[in-house]
């Protein structure tokens, strides 16, 4: 039985400039691009969950989220504080994050008298997959990443949220159902059921123009696409459409 987990850190940038920034606790920050007054270039590096409620996410054009944050300021909230990438420093918190994914699958792979190191695999710097099929069960495999985002918080003082499910797909679509600070377990035999209702949107690579596609066929959940048929999606989407049928 395959156990995937996907680790996702909480809005990771701005979270180590709160972090490292007392005074911006609780402030919308937008990391990433100089806004030069609503003249800049570039794009939103990381957006916080504050600055996320004014419509301002990763990669919104920068003059955009300047606009986003005068509109908030003429209404009495508080404006968005800018703050410029420090990539070095998110790389080297990066790292010492992995280190304890890695730190504790290896040491509960080693109480389990398994021989074959634990699959980790990072993707991004703040994402990262790791096998816990070794667990044997979804109840140990959960008990597994408690202790990990436990060890994050207490050394890193930063929050992720994780998704745990049968593959890769399932386990990354899941560590985005609970933000911030989230646990979410999909069992096999949920999976069905709990992607049904989805928006189409959440399959990872269904980007804003694969969604236009699906929406000329009045197609909005994962239950609705599911009845294409693979030759449908071949046609929509070329060889891809095999891989999203599947």
């Amino acid at each position: 039985m395959r156990i995937i987990a996907h680790l996702d850190m909480d809005a990771f940038f701005a979270a180590v400039e709160e972090r490292d920034r007392p005074y911006l606790i609780g402030q919308p920050i937008a990391v990433g691009a100089d806004p030069q007054g609503g003249k800049g270039r570039g794009v939103v590096s990381t957006a916080n969950y504050a600055a996320r409620a004014y419509g301002i996410r990763s990669a919104t054009p920068i003059r955009t989220a300047w606009e986003l944050s005068e509109a908030a300021r003429k209404k009495g909230l508080p404006p968005v504080v800018f703050v410029s990438s420090g990539f070095r420093k998110y790389g080297e918190i990066s790292k010492e994050i992995m280190k304890i994914v890695a730190s504790h699958l290896e040491s509960t792979q080693k109480n389990l008298f398994e021989k074959e190191p634990p699959a980790l695999e990072q993707v991004s710097v703040d994402e990262c997959f790791f096998d816990l099929s070794f667990a044997g069960t979804y109840t140990k495999a959960k008990k597994v990443v408690v202790r990990i985002k436990r060890e994050i918080e207490k050394s890193e003082k930063l929050s992720c949220s994780v998704g745990i499910g049968p593959n890769k797909l399932i386990a990354k679509i899941v560590s985005d159902f609970q933000k911030p600070d989230g646990l979410t377990v999909v069992l096999p035999e949920q999976v069905t059921e709990f992607l049904g209702p989805l928006p189409v949107r959440k399959i990872p690579g269904v980007g804003p123009k694969a969604e236009e596609k699906f929406i000329r066929l009045k197609i909005k959940t994962v239950a609705d696409a599911r009845k294409l048929s693979e030759e449908r999606l071949k046609g929509m989407f070329g060889k891809w459409g095999s891989e999203l049928y599947l």
